[in-house]
């Protein structure tokens, strides 16, 4: 994604990768707490950007979402069910006020 975004013209300086976020749920959280940031642009597949704005909305991020293309129609189903689980997990997440796995240390972004 970030080479893409720099071969689209985005100046690489202001893209922040974060590699402890091995979850959406994680992520999100992460960007409030660590990177200190109340908005976002989230650039996935539909049926991930809405539980990343589900997420968002629950941790008080105004975030907006743009749609990549979808997955292929041969891996369809998989994705599909794998989203239903995930969907769940964040729900039983916040059911059971889970936390990331690793926040770390605070990154200043200018």
């Amino acid at each position: 994604m970030r080479e893409d975004l720099i071969e689209a013209g985005v100046d690489s300086s202001i893209i922040f990768l974060d590699y402890p976020g091995f979850r959406t749920f994680d992520s999100i959280i992460r960007l409030k707490e660590v990177f200190n940031q109340n908005a976002a642009t989230i650039i996935s597949q539909q049926f991930h950007n809405e539980r990343a704005i589900y997420i968002a909305s629950k941790e008080c991020i105004k975030a907006i979402a743009f749609n990549a293309k979808d997955v292929r129609e041969s891996k369809g189903l998989r994705t599909e069910f794998l989203e239903k689980l995930a969907r769940v997990k964040v729900l039983i997440d916040y059911l059971f006020n889970k936390k990331p796995k690793y926040l770390g240390a605070k990154v200043i972004i200018p």
